[in-house]
């Protein structure tokens, strides 16, 4: 249950850090994003294809670039995450000991 949880995390830690770098780095292709993450291509070419999908990205002739939605997504992104660690943390047990097993 937890693994999968830990998986999918692991999964959009990749596709913000992918996110990231066509934000700084526009237009990027995949090989430089590839050998500058240490990702296998792959795995990037999935990543972007997942923000190409959620419309972060475009791709151009350069490579991948922005949209006009991706400034907004930035911009919610914290407060998003924040919910998602409050969610997170209600849900910690703190005294294993009143659990009788």
């Amino acid at each position: 249950m937890i693994d999968r949880l830990e998986k999918e995390v692991d999964m959009l830690e990749r596709h913000l850090q992918v996110l990231k770098m066509v934000i700084g780095n526009e237009p990027i292709g995949i090989v430089k994003m590839s050998n500058e993450t240490g990702y296998p291509h792959h795995k990037v070419r999935y990543s972007l294809r997942v923000l190409e999908e959620e419309n972060l990205i475009e791709p151009s002739s350069q490579g991948a670039i922005t949209t006009e939605e991706t400034e907004t997504f930035v911009n919610d992104l914290e407060g998003k995450l924040e919910g998602i660690v409050s969610k997170l943390d209600a849900m910690k047990i703190d005294d294993f000991a009143e659990i009788e097993t």
